[in-house]
């Protein structure tokens, strides 16, 4: 599907959504094609686990919320092993990865014993690991946590951060891209 139709799809069904009691005329795997349309930058959310080992996952469902005060928030599956380890750590770090980063984006994308095997990074607040040559990072203390159908969304307030001028990796259409600025 292109999002050319997609957006004709989403016409029709926004007309459709008005009337109460439908259900959607749309399956995740269209729904998830057309969200493919928004180019959204890439970010590994790590945490510390049990025992005091490292987390992280990668997510592109990374969003501002509030300037005064600082919030970000951003979603995990319900489903996702490392969901009880952000839980209960009550602190995580955004890791915005750049466009050298593809490698660590797949890593922390798929299980594995050890995400962090291979992976140059350092404690920052609360212990949550900072990866190393990122295009910005954000320290967060968790502010609050909602349930949103199969996900929970977690908010963070910003407690430190730091940016670069590497350019930021970007996912678009189920892909890795980069960035390429209009002249």
């Amino acid at each position: 599907m292109t999002c050319a139709n997609a957006d004709r799809m989403n016409s029709a069904v926004a007309t459709d959504s008005r009337a109460e009691g439908r259900s959607s005329s749309f399956g995740s795997r269209e729904l998830r094609e057309v969200l493919g349309c928004f180019a959204t930058g890439v970010a590994v959310v790590t945490t510390v686990g049990d025992g005091g080992v490292p987390v992280g996952v990668t997510i592109n469902s990374f969003n501002s919320v509030s300037l005064n005060p600082p919030l970000v928030l951003w979603s995990l599956s319900l489903t996702a092993p490392s969901l009880s380890a952000f839980r209960n750590h009550r602190a995580f770090a955004v890791n915005i990865l750049s466009e050298g980063q593809v490698h660590i984006g797949r890593q922390f994308a798929r299980p594995a014993p050890d995400k962090f095997a291979g992976i140059d990074w350092q404690p920052g607040y609360r212990g949550v690991p900072l990866i190393a040559e990122t295009a910005a990072r954000l320290e967060c203390r968790t502010w609050q946590r909602y349930e949103g159908g199969d996900h929970e969304i977690f908010i963070g307030e910003v407690i430190a951060m730091a940016a670069t001028d590497k350019a930021p990796l970007v996912f678009h259409r189920g892909r890795f891209a980069r960035v390429d600025e209009l002249r």
